[in-house]
């Protein structure tokens, strides 16, 4: 895998428009990102000439470059998490980005007027960023205003006609004023609580977290099954951050939100972090029943880590190239085309169904996502210090020291290394048995299973 924070050809973009760092202060983001509808990426054989993505060429792209360069990371994402349909053409997207921005528009606008005292946030005067936050917001809502006034009369026809669509649309959309009430509170609290060490949140930039908290309000209020829960203001953080539009970082985010809600609810995260401890389990067993017979095996020490993406573990750039790698989902294919395979090869193969064998089979289990295999990589860098504890006060104490101190690619690398060997593991069998007698077939097996990966 290689780092596209470094070589010539990924850095030519640099940090482009998102710098890091104190000294760097950014504006507010803008309401809508009109010019991200007819942008252009310029990764090979990604885009066609109508503004069309391949789909399965991004995401591959994404993985064997180890993210995009910071440029173009805006418009991928708008693909990659599925606000634009990858299938959609650049004249497609300019009227699919018009009907988002109204569509947000009515919504947030309809929360405001159901409970109007969530509408500014309530400051006790002794946060003097927010105090600054809020004048900075308010300048940014009333540019907002004059860019309306002067928009030609077709497009204010085109985009009346958009909203009245909206308005009907979310218009019995139902309300609960307790629960959105007290949703608001708990978001006012975390926002105030987001990292404003990052320059995105800096001087003007400070006004990021009032649109962040609108965001999530109106997430809130139109999801009331999912609603809002602790740690969404720091996912929702990296959308507005790499988007800069108010509108798309919405849209984005509830694309996102869609495949991963479940993790914010209790049962949903205590799946993942059993799936965990069944990885360890098949990767490290001894490890595993010292976690277990020290009962330390509800793994509460790797909660953070899966429910944010690592976000804090790596250094910020870093953590936002492991997510969209880590959202490209390409090595949970790689595993179902390495199940398929072994499928297929024991048909080529004729195997009897009466053989005994068959029952002993282990089959590849897909729902070991590739996030897993980070978690086990930096569990097993750090196997012999967790050998030496003995309880999950000194487990905490062990992930709390790793914050913004892992390097991402060798991690990548050695995840990457573990799916590998599981993979191979799980194919064993079919080479134990179809291949035993011929030893060219199990070396072309193994060849194919290994050019599915980026080992180098």
């Amino acid at each position: 895998m290689e780092d596209s924070s470094s070589g010539g050809r990924q850095r030519a973009g640099g940090e482009g428009s998102r710098p890091s760092g104190v000294g760097f202060q950014r504006s507010v983001a803008a309401v809508s990102s009109p010019a991200l509808s007819v942008a252009r990426l310029t990764l090979p054989g990604v885009m066609d000439a109508e503004g069309r993505v391949d789909e399965s060429r991004l995401r591959m792209h994404i993985f064997k470059n180890g993210g995009v360069c910071p440029s173009e990371r805006g418009l991928v994402w708008s693909f990659l998490f599925g606000m634009y349909p990858c299938s959609s053409t650049a004249l497609e997207r300019c009227l699919l980005q018009e009907q988002m921005t109204e569509r947000y528009r009515v919504m947030k606008r309809k929360w405001q007027q159901f409970l109007p005292v969530a509408v500014r946030m309530h400051l006790n005067g002794t946060d003097a960023e927010l105090v600054a936050a809020v004048r900075y917001f308010d300048q940014r809502e009333a540019l907002a205003q004059q860019h309306t006034h002067h928009q030609s009369e077709e497009v204010r026809d085109r985009l009346a006609f958009l909203e009245l669509q909206a308005q009907i649309l979310f218009e019995r959309v139902p309300f609960d004023q307790e629960e959105l009430r007290e949703a608001t509170r708990i978001i006012d609290k975390d926002v105030a609580r987001t990292n404003r060490d990052l320059s995105y949140y800096q001087g003007e930039g400070s006004a990021n977290l009032l649109v962040l908290r609108d965001i999530l309000i109106t997430y809130a209020a139109f999801h009331p099954e999912v609603s809002y829960a602790q740690g969404m203001n720091d996912l929702c953080s990296r959308f507005l951050e790499v988007l800069n539009s108010e509108v798309d970082a919405y849209w984005s985010f509830c694309c996102y939100m869609e495949k991963f809600s479940k993790d914010f609810r209790a049962d949903g995260l205590h799946r993942k972090i059993e799936l965990e401890a069944a990885l360890l389990k098949e990767l490290d067993p001894h490890l595993y029943t010292h976690l277990v017979t020290n009962s330390m095996e509800s793994f509460t020490f790797c909660h953070r880590w899966l429910l944010l993406g690592f976000q804090r573990e790596f250094e910020h750039s870093d953590a936002l190239r492991l997510f969209e790698i880590l959202s490209c989902d390409h090595l949970e294919l790689i595993s179902q085309q390495v199940d398929q395979a072994r499928y297929k090869e024991r048909l080529a193969q004729k195997c009897s169904t009466e053989d005994n064998s068959e029952s002993q089979l282990q089959a590849i289990n897909t729902d070991f996502t590739f996030e897993l295999f980070i978690c086990a990589a930096i569990l097993l860098e750090n196997r012999e210090f967790l050998l030496r504890c003995r309880d999950e006060v000194q487990l905490i104490q062990f992930t709390s020291s790793l914050q913004g101190t892992l390097e991402l690619n060798s991690t990548l690398k050695k995840a990457e290394h573990h799916l590998y060997n599981y993979c191979k593991s799980c194919a064993w069998d079919y080479m134990n048995g179809c291949c035993k007698t011929d030893k060219s077939q199990e070396e072309d097996f193994l060849y194919q299973l290994r050019s599915l990966f980026v080992l180098r």
